[in-house]
């Protein structure tokens, strides 16, 4: 494990630990959920990229349907 300091306003800070008391998990929690999302939506971009970069047109409209259904 590692540890990561932050720097954020206190104001933005104190709600932070609002929604955390309120949804009944740490704020380490809340943060590696966050980083879980947002390192999902990179390797689904990265994905896109590479099927992209292959040229493979209708296979990207899919992909771009799918999503859109979602």
């Amino acid at each position: 494990m590692s540890t990561l300091t932050i720097r954020m306003p206190d104001d933005k800070t104190e709600r932070l630990k609002a929604l955390v008391r309120r949804r009944g998990i740490s704020m380490n929690k809340l943060v590696e959920e966050w980083a879980t999302q947002a390192l999902a939506e990179w390797d689904v971009e990265r994905r896109f990229q590479i099927m992209a970069a292959q040229g493979n047109i209708e296979t990207a409209l899919r992909v771009l349907d799918r999503l859109d259904a979602i």
